[in-house]
């Protein structure tokens, strides 16, 4: 089983208006990981590209995804069949508009983009909060369902 361990590098851009830059977000904040165009690393950390845009797609899907991008998650996973242990930080420090701005561009990496905007994310920050193994228990429960792939 191989470890994956984001090192919180909250490189904060600074957009703080409408329609942010999810890409340059994405690049700021989440390449360090999942690499440039989301690809990831087999076993450490997830891709993003072709998976984030078909989670998205489920109602249940795009609920999660601010969730996480918010809370972080922490524990077991199983990407693209091989367990994954780790730890990746919350991003609850980026504005509405950088998370749903991010959220749009990973959506579109390899799939047909679904939108989010800043209520979406205001809606998300609305919910009970979450830890980490919270976030990785509902990866879980939402792969069972194949809402996560």
């Amino acid at each position: 089983m191989r470890h994956w361990v984001c090192a919180a590098l909250l490189l904060v851009s600074g957009t703080g208006g409408a329609a942010a830059d999810g890409k340059a977000v994405f690049d700021n904040n989440c390449a360090v990981c999942h690499q440039a165009g989301g690809v990831g690393v087999p076993g450490q950390f997830p891709r993003l590209a072709a998976r984030a845009g078909a989670i998205a797609a489920k109602p249940e899907g795009k609920t999660f995804l601010p969730q996480v991008l918010l809370y972080g998650m922490g524990g077991r996973i199983t990407v693209d069949g091989e367990q994954i242990l780790g730890a990746m930080p919350g991003f609850d420090s980026l504005s509405d508009d950088d998370i749903a701005g991010v959220l749009t561009y990973i959506t579109g990496l390899g799939h047909k983009p679904v939108s989010y905007t800043a209520a979406d994310i205001k809606k998300a920050r609305a919910l009970p909060g979450r830890g980490p193994s919270d976030m990785a228990a509902m990866h879980t429960s939402l792969a069972a369902k194949k809402v996560v792939p």
